[in-house]
């Protein structure tokens, strides 16, 4: 299976939450297709950020699909909270997570798609038991915990592993990355066969959120073409 269509899903971790609902407005009107949010517990990753509140707002002002990604110990007891809350996509990491398919699974049941989370040190093996299940496989490509941190160019391989993986066994889950994306790393992850970009500080740190969020799709689709050319040339 060849990579899916771009998708970009602007991560709030990086906004001003004093201008949060004018931010989010502004990206959706440049063009974004989904609303990323990371929670974050302080025991898991050392931060604490965000939860069902914030969820639930911006369900309640934005038809956008939302991704709540999980970077908290025991997720398990925090789905129903984020589903009610008006979750499209939940992601949990594989590193907390020992009855992975059983998750993923609930999930499922309760009508909503399921991620999974690699860390920058987790192998792709990790996630070799749910690729089929698995609506999306989400490659962290900074160590999670922060906004605004460097890209890692170490993560690509993995990203090539699972593009590799679903092609050969015609899965149909995304390949997402989340840290240090921007119009300079969001092409190589493209390249590498990424279909979905969590970006955060390009996005709302950008003195024009709208013009930010159309430059990284020019660089995305730039990349699928030079990508496209090479495959039949």
């Amino acid at each position: 299976m060849e990579s899916q269509n771009p998708v970009i899903s602007a991560s709030i971790l990086a906004a001003d939450l004093w201008q949060l609902g004018q931010l989010v407005e502004a990206a959706t009107e440049g063009g974004i297709d989904r609303l990323h949010v990371d929670v974050m517990d302080g025991h898991f990753v050392p931060n604490l950020a965000l939860g069902v509140h914030s969820v639930r707002c911006l369900r309640e002002h934005s038809q956008l699909p939302i991704e709540v990604h999980l970077m908290v110990e025991n997720p398990d007891r925090h789905l129903a909270a984020f589903i009610e809350a008006g979750a499209s996509l939940v992601i949990v990491h594989v590193e907390v997570a020992p009855h992975l398919h059983r998750l993923l699974t609930s999930l499922h049941e309760c009508g909503v798609r399921a991620g999974v989370a690699l860390n920058p040190s987790t192998p792709t093996v990790a996630v070799s038991e749910v690729l089929d299940i698995a609506d999306q496989i989400l490659v962290m490509t900074v160590n999670p915990g922060y906004a605004g941190q460097k890209f890692l160019p170490s993560a690509l391989r993995k990203v090539s592993q699972l593009h590799e993986l679903r092609t050969r066994l015609g899965h149909r889950f995304e390949i997402a990355v989340d840290g240090g994306i921007n119009p300079e790393t969001a092409p190589q992850a493209r390249q590498a066969g990424a279909d979905v970009f969590a970006a955060a500080s390009a996005i709302f740190r950008a003195e024009s959120v709208p013009d930010a969020v159309r430059q990284l799709r020019e660089a995305i689709d730039s990349a699928a073409a030079h990508a496209a050319e090479s495959a039949t040339g």
